[in-house]
């Protein structure tokens, strides 16, 4: 199966390691930014999700107004707005984008961020809020007759919407998570499940565990697999390496300088949500796994998001990238800490070498899934 890769549509230019030079909102940056993905190979980007953050919906219509090829993932917390409300913007918007439209469901693992915007359920109740939303949005999307739902989180009676998307029967729905109640949610309802990067025993795990969630649910397939990393790469090992030192070195001076110059000053606390909680554990087990999976940049960000590196050449990395394919990852998200620098470089280095190797390795019948977890002796 083709691989496909996952950029990010960031709305200015800083990261972790840099503090943004304009506004939280740059729309010429955002679409030099994504411009960029396009011109180098990318698929898609994602436009996430943040509490205090420029609403990814418009941000993602301005781009896609824009680019002719470029798809979109669209973040979008149910919290936020009624499902039927969301289902139809997100109909206009793979209109606008003629039928380019991802939609990513973000549960939330924060009861913090999940209270700045008045959520005051507990995880649980938004695992089961959040499969019932996406069962509403897929009913509207495709329902041309007006149909009532009572539910545990919302009723409502006689919708029907006169906006349908491009695509048909619908748009794909993306969902992420590491708990047994993602698990279950995303194995039941979601075409795409995201996984933050691990090492390969432990991803194969994750997938295993999605792949029983699915079954359980009675769907006779699963969904597709996604993998996000941060790569650091560099023409030398040696020089990956340096930068990959330099990097968590600005990664930890731009949180200090956040902690003095913050007015209200929180103390960090340990993470709520599972993923985050499995990235620190494995970072405390050790700094290398596999061929150039790297826990430091997860350690420093305690364990916040995409965290985790893949160190080394593009060669190295485009290899390591091809472990996760063969256990049967098609769908590689990867963001550097120079957005807009680190998207071309990837996308001129590496991505070409992983689609040439996929490609010849389809042709041959190469296997995937557990089956070439065992053949690597891993």
């Amino acid at each position: 199966m083709p691989v496909e890769f996952l950029g990010i549509a960031a709305t200015h230019d800083g990261s972790e390691t840099t503090s943004r030079s304009g506004a939280s909102f740059d729309k010429e940056y955002t679409l030099r930014l994504a411009r960029a993905h396009e011109d180098h190979g990318w698929d898609r980007v994602l436009f996430a999700y943040g509490s205090g953050s420029p609403d990814p919906a418009p941000a993602a219509a301005y781009i896609a107004s824009r680019l002719d090829r470029l798809q979109i993932l669209l973040a979008h917390r149910p919290n936020v707005s009624y499902p039927t409300f969301a289902a139809k913007t997100f109909a206009t918007l793979d209109r606008i984008s003629d039928g380019r439209l991802t939609v990513h469901f973000i549960t939330g693992g924060n009861d913090r961020e999940q209270g700045r915007e008045g959520d005051t359920l507990t995880k649980d109740q938004r695992y089961a809020r959040t499969r019932e939303y996406i069962e509403i949005v897929k009913r509207v999307w495709t329902s041309h007759e007006p149909f009532d739902h009572e539910g545990g989180h919302y009723r409502f009676h006689d919708f029907v919407s006169d906006v349908f998307p491009v695509q048909q029967p619908r748009p794909d729905v993306s969902f992420g998570g590491s708990s047994p109640a993602a698990y279950a949610a995303g194995g039941a309802e979601a075409d795409i499940y995201a996984l933050w990067g691990e090492p390969l025993a432990r991803t194969a795990e994750q997938i295993e565990a999605v792949k029983a969630a699915a079954r359980a649910a009675g769907r006779p397939a699963p969904p597709r697999f996604q993998v996000a990393f941060r790569p650091i790469i560099a023409p030398t090992e040696e020089l990956a390496w340096e930068k990959a030192h330099r990097t968590v070195a600005a990664i930890k001076e731009r949180t200090a300088q956040g902690r003095r110059t913050v007015v209200r000053d929180h103390p960090r606390l340990a993470p709520e949500n599972t993923g985050a909680q499995r990235l620190i554990a494995i970072a405390e087990s050790g700094e290398r796994f596999d061929r150039a999976l790297w826990t430091p940049t997860a350690a420093a960000t305690g364990g916040a998001g995409n965290s985790n590196a893949l160190v080394g050449t593009p060669e190295t990395v485009a290899r390591a990238l091809l472990d996760y394919y063969d256990l049967g990852v098609d769908i590689i998200s990867a963001r550097g800490y120079d957005l807009l620098g680190d998207a071309i470089d990837f996308g001129r280095h590496v991505i070409p070498l992983v689609r040439a190797e996929v490609a010849r390795r389809d042709a041959a019948g190469a296997p995937r899934g557990t089956q070439a977890l065992a053949e690597a002796g891993r």
